[in-house]
């Protein structure tokens, strides 16, 4: 992404001093249903943010077409710093599932700040599959192929790739039912009209330390401090199977440079506070400190891995 000499410049100390941003609440678009991934984060930030700069961030959850909805509308917002937009891993899988958007992550937007990352989580409907471990697991799913069921965000979100990526690997096969939102899809987990999802585990974490969902794996070399008794991939023979949901903030393009480099402080602000750093590890997530330029070659970097995955999948939008 090519950023201007002036838009660089403004993120000097200098520049920070200069917004009076934000002078009235500011509306954060949240492109998928209350409930979901994004929500547990995009709420405790908003709430932070108020505390810090004593005007409300007020969130608008514009959920559907796989987070792609609220997208659209964000990118066709003013670009004066009074609407921002928090997507997630899933805008950048979009470019590889959708033959047509109505908005370009990379043209139509300004990074700011990767919010948070959390690994993803297979959780399961306890009822639905009663085992005790990964193996069990494993064993009762290849006995019955297509029997059972993961639920998604919707179709080209993470947790759909993830789902395919899971069954690429493992040599299983399940089939995907897409909902309109992490949301709405745990909500179906939970009361057992699905059999699993695979989470990011911001999303599932209350669940399953609430008993409702069972955690049998999460992705990646190592366990989550939040979640110990719970192995991670490489020790269950599956070290190439590392997917990260992270939620990150921007705002539409051409939002003045001055006002960036203050809500990217803001961020930074809130991530530093005890409320966010204990939000964020019951959760299992983390503050990478990835923003403005960095966050946008991140984003770069995201958008061309998945469309591999994508490829080699053979994922398709149901």
């Amino acid at each position: 992404m090519v950023f201007s000499a002036a838009a660089c410049a403004a993120f000097s100390s200098g520049a920070h001093a200069q917004s009076s941003w934000p002078t009235k609440p500011v509306t954060l678009i949240v492109p998928f249903p209350a409930g979901g991934g994004t929500d547990t984060f995009a709420r405790p930030l908003s709430a932070q943010f108020s505390k810090q700069t004593g005007k409300s961030m007020v969130i608008d959850n514009r959920g559907g077409a796989g987070g792609n909805l609220g997208a659209g509308v964000a990118a066709k917002a003013p670009a004066d710093g009074y609407t921002l937009f928090m997507g997630a891993v899933h805008h950048s899988i979009a470019p590889s599932m959708y033959p047509k958007l109505d908005y370009d992550l990379e043209r139509d937007f300004v990074p700011l700040a990767i919010v948070a990352s959390v690994p993803h989580v297979l959780v399961v409907n306890p009822k639905n599959m009663a085992v005790a471990d990964f193996k069990a697991f494993m064993d009762m799913v290849k006995s019955s192929p297509g029997k059972f069921n993961y639920g998604s965000a919707g179709g080209g979100t993470s947790h759909h790739l993830a789902g395919e990526l899971f069954k690429m690997q493992s040599k299983t096969f399940i089939t995907h039912i897409p909902y309109r939102g992490a949301g709405p899809a745990l909500q179906d987990l939970i009361a057992g009209n699905v059999d699993m999802m695979f989470d990011g585990l911001g999303s599932s974490a209350q669940h399953i330390k609430g008993g409702r969902i069972k955690a049998l794996m999460v992705s990646g070399n190592k366990r989550n401090p939040a979640f110990p008794d719970v192995p991670c991939a490489a020790e269950l023979g599956m070290s190439d199977y590392n997917v990260n949901t992270w939620y990150g903030l921007w705002g539409p393009k051409g939002m003045p440079a001055d006002v960036q480099a203050r809500a990217i402080d803001e961020v930074r602000k809130a991530a530093a506070s005890d409320e966010i750093k204990t939000s964020w590890g019951n959760s299992g997530a983390e503050f990478p400190n990835l923003t403005g330029v960095q966050f946008g070659s991140f984003v770069s970097g995201e958008i061309k891995k998945w469309a591999v995955v994508a490829k080699a999948s053979g994922a398709k939008l149901d």
